[in-house]
């Protein structure tokens, strides 16, 4: 199966809406809005246009990813940024093709060459960590609700981006709306 990953384009925004939706339904720790949840973070502020990326395949979307910003903010009102994982999401009949996996290096990638040092994401413990993530508590990161440790992850997309950085996630106001 030959794969491309690009920015996503204005031209898209239908197709991963729907994609996301049908990536999302059968999951059951989900609140199935994830596709509302896109659509807020691409009118904020938190946007950046060039990790917005899809997988496609034969002409059909299969694949989306968002990598956005957030803030870690200590207890001294200190703030570092970061980027936050949300969502990953591929078509239900092209899961287990490892879509999902190039698109994260993907993003990796990018965001590594804009000069980003970090990503956090709240998901499955069992997928992540192959990809190089570890729980947020290693680095003395937590996020601002209540949800399982081994669901809160993070990876230093350069080494030491985490260094001396503590605190909570301070995610923009999309996720919460």
């Amino acid at each position: 199966m030959s794969i491309i990953i690009r920015q996503e384009e204005p031209q898209d925004f239908e197709a991963v809406f729907g994609l996301i939706r049908q990536a999302f339904e059968g999951e059951e720790h989900s609140d199935h809005r994830e596709q509302f949840l896109v659509e807020r973070l691409r009118n904020s502020d938190a946007f950046v246009p060039e990790l917005s990326l899809v997988a496609e395949t034969g002409g059909t979307l299969a694949g989306h990813i968002l990598l956005t910003k957030v803030k870690i903010v200590s207890d001294c009102a200190e703030e570092a940024g970061s980027l936050a994982l949300a969502p990953v999401a591929v078509l239900p009949a092209y899961q287990g093709n490892g879509i999902g996996g190039r698109l994260i290096r993907a993003a990796h990638e990018k965001a590594r060459e804009m000069g980003f040092g970090s990503v956090i994401l709240l998901g499955h413990p069992a997928f992540y960590p192959k990809f190089g993530y570890r729980p947020l508590k290693e680095f003395g990161i937590k996020l601002p609700f209540d949800v399982p440790d081994e669901c809160c992850m993070a990876i230093e997309l350069t080494e030491g981006a985490l260094c001396n950085i503590s605190g909570t996630v301070r995610y923009p106001d999309p996720f919460f709306e």
